[in-house]
């Protein structure tokens, strides 16, 4: 299953429409998307407006692959769970969101080979190209590590410097 996620802030219809354009072309039935609240009404995809926590973290850990705008709660989870991930960043000239920080978040976790991302609709299939077959493998962890956590408590009482 593909699960496609677009927030809650804003509507992301450029995303929805190029991912139910997608299914459609490969003839995908295995496609699940959390759009927000819009007007726009896939065609070829199982859609639902909102999704609580705790299933949206079910269908992150479920997903052969994830398709999501560029939000850090989003990427962070994938890369907990080990799901492969596809970053549309929301461009701020579009309106989709309010400046072009999600184009910052999308470049920087892709130089880190921590995502794919297709930068505009017409990357998409190549991008979804490059994902399939990813392995699950999770890159990060859900709590910090205990050498960090030491570093803080000591920078914060005033004991250790950070090096």
């Amino acid at each position: 299953m593909i699960f496609v996620t677009v927030g809650h802030q804003m509507p992301f219809d450029r995303l929805v429409r190029a991912v139910d354009k997608w299914a459609a072309a490969e003839g995908r039935s295995d496609v699940f998307a959390q759009i927000g609240n819009t007007d726009y009404r896939p065609s070829h995809i199982r859609y639902t407006a909102k999704i609580d926590p705790s299933d949206f973290r079910r269908y992150m850990a479920e997903a052969d692959a994830v398709i999501a705008h560029a939000g850090m709660g989003t990427i962070l989870t994938a890369l907990e769970l080990g799901t492969p991930i596809l970053v549309v960043p929301r461009l701020g000239r579009l309106m989709e969101t309010r400046n072009d920080h999600q184009v910052a978040t999308a470049e920087r976790f892709l130089a880190l080979g921590k995502v794919e991302v297709a930068m505009d609709e017409s990357d998409l299939p190549g991008a979804l190209a490059r994902l399939t077959g990813k392995r699950r493998t999770p890159t990060i962890q859900a709590q910090a590590s205990p050498q960090l956590l030491a570093c803080v408590r000591g920078f914060i009482q005033g004991s250790e410097r950070p090096k």
